[in-house]
């Protein structure tokens, strides 16, 4: 039987091509479900692979799978595709500019995660046949998950179901094995009615439906104090039922995302509220509707699948950046402030060193106090799969999230280089669980304790469909 590094000499082989599909991703960023080119663009390159096609997981459109091999354990590769709204950018310049006025741009990086995970993939395929393994590898190039939560429709739609573990990983700005904390969350609307009126000749007939979101906004920040410190609440008021002062507004919409750091925390807090808008309501003769429009749970963490992909990491080192790639860096945290370069060691739990541009170590095991976290609808995935993250170190320390920092560095060199490498330690993590099936075991065996018997409540109620556009744009 061959090292695993072999496969790392396939990831070598193949990487060019996949170095290509994330700029084109790139140049294409398409919001969530809207994503049709770049899942054309995804599905195209698995069947030039040799994968075995399938469209429309789920009921959605954009969504891809790509299978490969026969028989054995399923070993899943989450990738993803979707950009952001508003973050268009010039490629590789360290000054804000967009290359589209008002247009998406990719600041979360997901042009590189779709095409690492899938050159992941590849390679495991590869492998398979050539040393005539039984085993499937899966490439799951999923959308939405920018606030979409597809993962979550999926494995509410069975998806998962046959998948022994899944395996992922996120651009960042270090390279290390993903500590599992993130944050359980709903996005919900908060429909409220009232009666419209004169504002001023018949006032006591008006009922205004913006006065309760007012009050239910002013509710949920008295209740701040009164919940878990580790919870997030943000609100954006939608609808503010017109802009004419004199016409007293007889809807407005607010919309919450409430976030925890469990899943039953989640469910209980969502409760609560509700029950403030009701308050609201009650308050100013108006009637209120909530709809959920997403959900993901916590990440579910697993002790011997994390072990395992940090040894790897530990064997692999670091991704190898050269001067370029560093003055190119050092020209991006220009354009940042110290308390964004501060920030990007703390949430790996790491000391800043001002001189250092790009990453140069493993982070280790359980870096980070979770203090500093968001959500991702892999969480959702981890509660009936086991599932393992890695972060890659793709852009300058210090990048922003979801900035145009980030965008800019998203076709360079070193973003290339931390796909490479970030591909590489998901394909020989997978390689070894084909290849061991007691690592499967005992990866079950992890998550069945650590659940302990706590069902799985997918926080994507059954009548909850992904909100999809009316047409396919062109």
């Amino acid at each position: 039987m061959k090292n695993s590094d072999s496969v790392w000499d396939i990831v070598e082989g193949k990487r060019e091509i996949f170095f290509a599909l994330s700029d084109r991703i790139w140049d294409l960023p398409e919001t969530n479900y809207e994503e049709y080119r770049s899942s054309d663009e995804h599905a195209r390159l698995l069947q030039q692979e040799g994968f075995r096609v399938e469209r429309g997981l789920a009921g959605m459109p954009t969504a891809v799978l790509g299978e490969a091999g026969e028989g054995g354990p399923v070993i899943a590769i989450l990738g993803e595709f979707d950009a952001l709204p508003g973050l268009s950018q010039v490629a590789g310049l360290a000054e804000q500019r967009e290359a589209i006025a008002g247009g998406n741009g990719h600041g979360c990086g997901h042009n590189l995660l779709g095409a690492g995970s899938m050159l992941a993939a590849a390679a495991v395929k590869d492998f398979l046949a050539q040393n005539g393994l039984k085993g499937r590898v899966r490439y799951y190039g999923c959308p939405a998950e920018e606030g979409g939560s597809s993962k979550g429709f999926m494995v509410r739609a069975g998806v998962f179901d046959d998948v022994d573990v899944a395996i992922s990983w996120h651009p960042a700005a270090f390279a290390g094995v993903n500590n599992p904390i993130s944050l359980a969350c709903n996005e919900l609307n908060f429909h409220f009615t009232g009666r419209a009126s004169h504002a001023s000749a018949t006032p006591h007939l008006g009922r205004s439906a913006l006065d309760a979101v007012e009050l239910m906004n002013v509710g949920v920040n008295y209740m701040r104090e009164h919940m878990p410190s580790t919870a997030r609440i943000h609100y954006a008021v939608t609808d503010t039922g017109g802009a004419a002062p004199n016409v007293v507004q007889a809807r407005a919409t607010v919309r919450y995302l409430i976030r925890a750091r469990t899943l039953p925390e989640l469910l209980s807090l969502v409760a609560r509220v509700k029950k403030v808008a009701e308050g609201a309501a009650l308050m100013t003769e108006t009637s209120v509707r909530s709809e959920i429009l997403s959900g993901d749970a916590n990440l579910v963490g697993n002790t011997p699948l994390e072990e395992r992909m940090f040894a790897h990491l530990q064997r692999l080192g670091p991704p190898v950046f050269d001067e370029n790639d560093k003055q190119t860096a050092r020209t991006f945290q220009q354009t940042m402030s110290a308390e964004d370069v501060a920030s990007s060691y703390a949430r790996f739990g790491l000391k800043p060193n001002k001189d250092q541009p790009l990453c140069e170590e493993i982070i280790p095991l359980y870096s980070g106090d979770g203090s500093i976290v968001g959500s991702t609808d892999v969480g959702s995935v981890s509660w009936v799969v086991p599932t393992v993250q890695m972060r890659g170190a793709t852009y300058a320390i210090g990048t922003p999230g979801h900035s145009w920092q980030l965008v800019a560095q998203g076709k360079l060199p070193a973003a290339h280089k931390g796909t490479e490498h970030a591909a590489k330690v998901m394909a020989s993590t997978a390689v070894d669980l084909i290849c061991d099936p007691s690592l499967i075991d005992a990866a079950k065996a992890d998550l069945k304790a650590r659940l302990d018997g706590t069902p799985f409540v997918n926080p994507i109620p059954d009548d909850v469909q992904p909100p999809l556009p009316e047409k396919r744009h062109a």
